[in-house]
């Protein structure tokens, strides 16, 4: 037997590879194929090696199809054989732990205003969210903005929180900032100072760095709550400059983690070198992390604490001031990392890029921002569906960016309408037309209901020709002598080819002789029923090409898929169509 030579073996192979390709988002695998061939024809399994190259070559064909074309294919040559994938239960989150102890399930996402949100913020917001919606309980936004001089909080990015909550679908059900909220800390930390359980420490950072590594008080700590709360009122006189003094909580100076040991919890900074974007130089003290964030998640009534293990630390901390406050806990669930490979998640990293004009703005295709993803096509549905998917759980996960797009083909394929566009186009002349040809191609392979488009072919001229638009992509199908299929239109034969145009004759209508034929499927766009087109590649590139013309009734937002090129987000309809391109 030649695999070569053997047309009907080479259809059966065609056929599986189709199959698994509706069934895995439009990529037929090699081996999968290879597999099934020889579980349904046993007797070739002593010349597997034979057919392996055969295999690799049909599903390399097959995989250059867009998975509409593919299925469309199936459910006209293969009806009974298209198995419709099985509705997967949707998959939900493990219950939180001792829910019954709580009046009402309340949740927090805590960001701080020095950056937009990215996906990296994606994990904490989702499971936050939809843990709060599970149990009908309580979704809180808290801004943690009280460190004007590092990690300085930033106006815009406030609202621009707001609206990447508001764009995924995760809208709080309260909203507090921090920075209003000082005189609040104040009061439990004169508190904690009068009753012994924290005191004003004034020592060099280095000697009582190395006092705690030897597991020895400094010498402020055993100073009267008296002389603590003078202390206090001379640092919000601002009578100590920065470095010079830092309220300490009390904990167990023998605790094996030396990070634990009598943490910081306010300082100075000078307000007047560091003003902060909403009070200006009213405080000159700042608490830090771990006081003002175990405070509030008291006073707000926050049930489950979800955040990330590196936050394993501050749970210990601020059980002490949490025991000294007489506070019971909350329950804290702490998952592992989560990295997308490919994906630059620094917050630092973005704004220095945006500062040095690496970036040309916040939504710049080459971020992992909210804003970016959002005007390439990514939609919050399959973001959220990938964070439940991987749940609270505390091992790391690493993800890659076909991840993503996976849950987002899923539920773009059956909504986006399908446009064709050439990119880097030339010149196909087909002569030897018989007749003018109306073809209506469906906006939807699957919907007929939602209509079409409507082209017609009219060959003019001595030679009954019509000029088309094709992809310079699809040069490889247009060698001399080979016959090549225009999707939706009819068969055409190259004669001849070079730099800038292509020559085809005539050949037939019927898709099924282009079938027999093994013709290649390409798309086209007929010159006059066109209209200029960018697309913004993920990596900022431009695609130049050329957009059919009924691309002109879309409007920005609208997510379709340009067929055999991939799904893209309409940004502008003008003379020219602008779309940011989201996967194949």
């Amino acid at each position: 037997m030649n695999p070569k030579g053997d047309v009907e073996l080479r259809e059966f192979i065609r056929k599986l590879a189709l199959l698994n390709a509706v069934r895995h988002d439009g990529k037929a695998q090699t081996g999968s194929v290879i597999g099934k061939l020889l579980a349904e024809k046993p007797e070739l399994r002593s010349k597997a090696k034979e057919f392996a190259r055969l295999v690799g070559e049909v599903v390399q064909e097959v995989n250059s199809l867009s998975l509409s074309e593919q299925k469309g294919i199936v459910e006209e040559r293969w009806p009974e054989a298209l198995v419709r994938e099985k509705v997967e239960e949707e998959k939900r989150l493990p219950p939180l732990p001792n829910v019954d102890k709580y009046a009402e399930v309340v949740t927090r996402f805590s960001p701080n205003p020095d950056c937009v949100l990215h996906l990296g913020s994606a994990r904490a917001i989702v499971l936050c969210y939809e843990y709060a919606r599970m149990y009908k309980g309580k979704f809180i936004l808290r801004f943690e903005d009280t460190d004007p001089k590092l990690k300085r909080p930033v106006l815009e990015f406030y609202d621009r929180i707001r609206e990447d909550l508001a764009w995924l679908g995760c809208k709080p059900n309260e909203e507090y900032i921090q920075s209003d909220r000082i005189p609040i800390y104040y009061k439990y930390a004169e508190s904690l100072l009068k009753d012994g359980y924290a005191y004003v420490c004034t020592c060099d950072r280095e000697q009582f760095r190395e006092k705690s590594l030897a597991n020895e008080p400094c010498e402020c700590r055993g100073l009267s709550s008296e002389e603590h709360l003078k202390r206090w009122k001379r640092m919000l006189e601002g009578g100590y400059r920065e470095g010079e003094a830092v309220v300490r909580v009390k904990t167990d100076l023998n605790h094996p983690n030396p990070a634990v040991r009598d943490w910081p919890a306010l300082r100075v900074i000078d307000s007047k070198k560091y003003p902060h974007p909403r009070v200006g130089s009213k405080y000159y003290v700042w608490p830090l992390y771990n006081l003002a964030c175990g405070i509030d998640d008291h006073l707000m009534g926050v049930s489950h604490i979800i955040r990330g293990k590196e936050h394993l630390t501050n749970e210990v901390r601020q059980k002490y001031m949490y025991k000294h406050l007489g506070w019971e806990y909350p329950e804290a669930i702490h998952y592992g990392r989560l990295k997308i490979t490919g994906a630059s998640l620094s917050k630092s990293k973005i704004v220095e890029g945006m500062r040095t004009g690496v970036y040309k703005s916040w939504d710049d295709p080459r971020l992992a921002t909210f804003a970016a993803l959002r005007r390439r096509g990514i939609t919050p549905e399959a973001i959220k569906k990938l964070i439940v998917d991987v749940g609270p759980k505390t091992s790391d996960v690493v993800l890659s960016w076909e991840n993503l797009y996976a849950y987002n083909r899923k539920i773009l394929d059956p909504k986006a309408d399908r446009y064709f566009f050439v990119h880097n186009p030339t010149q196909l002349t087909v002569k030897k037309i018989p007749k003018a040809f109306t073809v209506k191609l469906r906006l939807h392979p699957d919907y007929p209901e939602r209509g079409f488009r409507e082209y017609t072919i009219t060959p003019d001229g001595a030679d009954n020709a019509v000029a088309l638009w094709v992809s310079r992509s699809d040069m490889d199908a247009l060698k001399a002598g080979k016959i090549v299929r225009l999707m939706g239109l009819f068969n055409v034969k190259v004669e001849r080819t070079d730099a800038y145009s292509v020559e085809a004759s005539f050949v037939s209508e019927p898709y099924e002789e282009a079938r027999k034929a093994g013709a290649p499927l390409i798309h086209w766009i007929p010159i006059g029923a066109d209209l200029p087109c960018q697309v913004v590649m993920p990596d900022a590139t431009v695609a130049e090409g050329i957009a059919e013309s009924a691309c002109k009734g879309l409007k920005p937002d609208d997510i379709i898929q340009f067929e055999r090129f991939g799904f893209v987000r309409i940004d502008e309809v003008d003379m020219k169509l602008t779309a940011y391109y989201a996967h194949r």
